[in-house]
């Protein structure tokens, strides 16, 4: 039998270990409580490291954790022991590459929650219900932004351009 890689969860937290975007792929952690303290603990693992823009790997309660930091915020991939690190790694890369374009080059929590429709859309562009999908952080960026849309129906189209404008409004109202 064959199996596709995937991951259990992707986690973007601030630098004191705070959400700002996650996605949960696997029934590992079935309550909102034991997200958060799987957060938690990955965050204290991890933030000793001295992780720059490279990722990093460490083994965590039966899980890999593949990581990186910018700036202030602070990325993760989790895949079971089985999974190949260099994937994870990949889908890591593919996703923050993807959120670097996306805020162009202004990766921060302050932007990263401005634009989180954007980083919540380029999470289900990365992996559906575990499933990797894509890891190139261009072409990530592209679909998410609409660049990539030439072959896009008018529905999706509408989709992308009321995000975008609900965006414009959200950001506005929050500098008021």
């Amino acid at each position: 039998m064959e199996t596709f890689p995937s991951v259990k969860n992707i986690l973007l937290l601030d630098s004191e270990g705070k959400r700002v975007a996650v996605k949960y792929y696997s029934d590992g952690w079935p309550t909102l409580s034991a997200k958060l303290a799987f957060e938690k603990s990955v965050f204290a693992k991890t933030q000793k490291a001295n992780a720059g823009t490279d990722a990093e790997i460490v083994m965590f309660d039966g899980q890999i954790v593949v990581y990186k930091f910018i700036q202030d915020l602070h990325f993760f991939v989790t895949g079971g022991e089985e999974e190949n690190e260099l994937i994870l790694a990949s889908v890591l890369q593919g996703f923050s590459d993807a959120v670097e374009r996306l805020l162009k080059n202004m990766v921060d929590k302050r932007t990263a929650l401005e634009n989180l429709d954007l980083i919540l859309l380029c999470l289900d562009e990365i992996v559906d219900g575990g499933i990797v999908l894509e890891t190139e952080g261009r072409e990530i960026a592209e679909k998410v932004s609409g660049h990539g849309s030439e072959g896009a129906s008018s529905a999706e189209q509408t989709l992308v351009n009321a995000l975008t404008q609900a965006r414009e409004h959200l950001a506005k109202s929050l500098l008021m």
